[in-house]
């Protein structure tokens, strides 16, 4: 049972790794979108009205937030596979 249980450890632990190389990639995205609004000027831009602008900002804010969700979708999964693992560790402490 052990060896199954390291195998599913192994696994896991890759999965995660390659989780956490996607996150890289999203954050990595979203500071340069980040850095591209902040480089623009604050007085009397010329963007092609406002309608543009909004959508730029929206475009931005939604990559901020799927990257905050995805950060918080990896936790939950980190969560759950290191309690399921302790579960099937400590058999004896069963709640």
């Amino acid at each position: 049972m052990q060896h199954i249980v390291t195998e599913i450890i192994e696994h896991l632990s890759h999965s995660n790794s390659q989780m956490a190389r996607m996150l890289e990639a999203k954050r990595h995205v979203t500071v340069r979108m980040a850095e591209i609004v902040k480089s623009l000027p604050d007085h009397q831009p010329n963007f092609g009205g406002v309608d543009d602008l909004l959508g730029e900002s929206q475009s931005l804010f939604g990559s901020v937030i799927a990257y905050l969700n995805s950060m918080a979708e990896l936790q939950e999964t980190l969560a759950s596979q290191l309690s399921y693992m302790i579960k099937e560790l400590n058999p004896g402490e069963e709640e």
